[in-house]
């Protein structure tokens, strides 16, 4: 039969396409909240609604005191902290009875939406950052990239990538080559961009890597601006001998990538890295250490009274290298990061060094490639992109790994987890802290609840997890960003642009005392000398 094409049937049949746009349009929006990612209002979250919200009963736990209160939220922040808080019917009650309400955690190293040999991590501001805030995370720092050397370029790039954030964030300043322009830069970054952190690479030869003189040079000028230098340190020259010589031996799998760079290169840089920070006198941040080698330079420098500060990566903590000659060759490579996950032994020292607090804080480095980005190097280990996930598991594997197992203390815990990184990055109180004007960043952990982690239930888009199959104790119930529950009963709702970017202050602790030690420096040298010229 032929339709009419009358005005009034017309606009009926426009009336059915668009009943039908909104039906699909709802049905895809409760999926999304279904699948436990929620965005806007569409799930039941609103980006302007004001929350009040009472934590009762918990064991509130900040890192050098414990004790059972309850916690006043209102509009994002911590209001009151203390035993029986008395509240309104508009106030929302979450029980924590026999639960340790903690700061959220903050992770110090992360790479979401990166560029990086050949492909970009599989994570985004949004997905990282959800996958984040269900494991207990509630702020990151990402590591901004230069373009083509420009750290204005690369900033403004990666403001544009962090719109779509869902929880607070920071950032990082990569340095990828040494002119006065980037030392200008660097100016602006400090003064003017709310950065205090710049990171060199001592590897990756030819493309990131920066040679002795320009670190020297970077590191002086971080003194100046009472920024944080950080390194990479691996002996790229010598990673890159090593390199070649897998590839003459016929190693073209991830084993060869282990082998190609082995503890004593990481060893060796990060010796060389704390004797030029110490000669500048400016502190300095060694970034994922995975060895025992790198450990034992940073315990040296410490016991000297260097200011060193010593980051292992939960990968580093709990894994070992033995995946890396795993016949499959897409198990073995999800494994491969720099520097690569070292031989049994290394963790379990490492472990030992943060109990001990030779290690300061728990990063994760989380750079994740899915298996068919990961094939890129299926014939040569060389082209495989480094990383690993971590950044929704890394507050689980701590707790299982070094609490129960009575390496460090629940306050320990915050503090490698959240508390520490606050204050090396000058974000404290207002993070890393349970106290009255504080973010309300917070998570109730349950010691007695179990959790199993794997790529089916994650909610990174990787489709491989290097923790496939752990299980243990201590899972997060509740996660809180910003004054609103966003993890709870195994549901995640959260929306982009929620998220909010933290400036972080020049001259944090870390500062303290530089300037006494300099004059001291000086004071000591005895010099110049006054001579008298022989008369003829």
């Amino acid at each position: 039969m032929a339709y009419s094409s009358s005005p009034q049937r017309l606009l009926h049949l426009l009336s059915l396409i668009l009943l039908l746009f909104a039906f699909c349009s709802i049905s895809e929006s409760s999926q999304f909240c279904d699948a436990g990612f929620g965005y806007g209002e569409s799930c039941g979250v609103s980006s302007s609604s004001s929350t009040k919200l009472l934590i009762k009963g918990g064991t509130v736990v900040n890192a050098h005191e414990m004790e059972v209160a309850d916690v006043y939220v209102e509009d994002g922040i911590i209001v009151a902290v203390r035993p029986n808080i008395k509240v309104g019917d508009d106030v929302t009650v979450l029980e924590a009875t026999g639960k340790f309400v903690m700061p959220g955690g903050i992770d110090p190293h992360t790479h979401l939406d990166m560029e990086f040999m050949g492909s970009g991590t599989i994570d985004d501001f949004f997905s990282g950052q959800a996958a984040a805030l269900a494991g207990g995370t509630t702020m990151h720092i990402d590591f901004v990239i230069p373009v083509n050397g420009s750290l204005l370029s690369g900033l403004e790039a990666y403001e544009k990538k962090s719109k779509k954030s869902c929880m607070d964030y920071g950032f990082h300043m990569a340095i990828t080559k040494w002119d006065e322009v980037v030392s200008k830069e660097m100016e602006i970054m400090v003064n003017e961009k709310g950065i205090n952190s710049f990171k060199f690479f001592m590897a990756y030869k030819g493309s990131f890597m920066i040679n002795d003189e320009l670190l020297l040079q970077a590191f002086k000028k971080c003194k100046s601006l009472g920024a944080l230098a950080m390194v990479h340190a691996e002996n790229g020259d010598a990673v890159y001998e090593g390199q070649r010589r897998m590839i003459e031996l016929g190693i073209t799998g991830p084993e060869g990538h282990a082998l190609s760079r082995p503890p004593v290169l990481e060893g060796e840089a990060t010796a060389r890295a704390i004797k030029l920070a110490g000669f500048v006198n400016t502190p300095l941040y060694v970034v994922h250490v995975m060895s025992i080698d790198a450990m034992e330079e940073i315990s040296k420098a410490r016991k000297s009274g260097l200011k060193v500060i010593g980051e292992p990566v939960v990968s580093g903590l709990v894994l070992n290298d033995s995946w890396l000659w795993d016949p499959d060759f897409i198990t073995a490579a999800k494994y491969v990061m720099s520097p690569p996950i070292r031989a049994a032994g290394h963790g379990k020292a490492l472990q030992a060094a943060l109990s001990m607090g030779t290690l300061q804080l728990v990063g994760t480095d989380h750079c994740t490639f899915n298996s068919t980005q990961k094939a890129l190097g299926i014939d040569d280990f060389q082209k495989i992109p480094n990383g690993v996930n971590g950044i929704e598991e890394r507050m689980h594997l701590v707790w299982d790994t070094m609490v129960e197992s009575g390496q460090i203390s629940v306050t320990d815990y915050v503090r490698v987890t959240s508390t520490e990184c606050a204050r090396i990055f000058n974000i404290y109180p207002r993070k890393g802290a349970i106290r009255a004007g504080s973010d309300a960043d917070i998570i109730i952990l349950n010691p007695n609840s179990s959790f199993e982690i794997s790529a089916k239930s994650h909610h990174s888009r990787s489709d491989t997890n290097v923790y496939e199959g752990w299980r243990g104790k201590g899972k997060v119930e509740v996660t809180i960003s910003g004054g609103r529950v966003v993890w709870l009963n195994d549901e995640l709702k959260v929306f982009p642009g929620s998220g909010k970017y933290v400036e972080m202050r020049p001259f944090s602790y870390l500062f303290n005392g530089i300037g006494k030690a300099d004059a001291k420096y000086l004071s000591s040298l005895k010099a110049p000398v006054k001579r008298f010229r022989a008369t003829t």
